[in-house]
């Protein structure tokens, strides 16, 4: 039985990965080396308890090629029944980077939600540059997204 999990968990974690990457070999979630979405943070947290908020291992959902952690069971079940809702935009890498045309991480400290969708920045300080033009960002980010899916973009950490 042990064995059996093993060889589903092998088969889910190498599924998972490869559906997380796109044919030009950029990953469509930016995850951490375990492949943990939003460096394991609770994506519902941002929405209802307007903070960000660790997930658990325990309360993980496979979604996208992405592990995603959560600090509750009920918060798990929301972001199943309503991924696209609660997912960061651009794969949650940072926002100010795709609007500029390149990938960098995206800091799960420095987030904001905009018209119902959650943003993540690098830090603090590239927030507050991003929030400066934020109409303006969110709209060359999204541009530059479609483009991501043709060419990959250089990644500036």
């Amino acid at each position: 039985m042990i064995m059996k999990k093993f060889i589903l968990f092998l088969i889910l974690s190498v599924a998972g990965f490869s559906a997380c990457a796109d044919t030009e070999g950029m990953k469509t979630v930016n995850t951490t080396a375990e492949n943990v979405a939003v460096s394991g943070f609770d994506t519902i947290a941002y929405f209802t308890a307007q903070q960000a908020v660790e997930g658990n291992p325990q309360f993980s959902f496979i979604w996208n090629g992405a592990k995603w952690y959560f600090s509750s069971a009920e918060n798990m079940e929301k972001f199943k029944a309503a991924p696209e809702n609660y997912a960061p935009q651009f794969g949650g890498y940072c926002a100010f980077a795709v609007s500029k045309g390149y990938t960098a991480d995206g800091d799960p400290n420095a987030w904001k939600i905009v018209d119902g969708k959650l943003y993540l920045n690098y830090n603090q300080k590239v927030k507050e540059m991003w929030e400066a033009e934020e109409q303006k960002r969110i709209e060359d980010g999204k541009k530059n997204w479609e483009e991501f899916k043709k060419k990959k973009p250089d990644h500036k950490g």
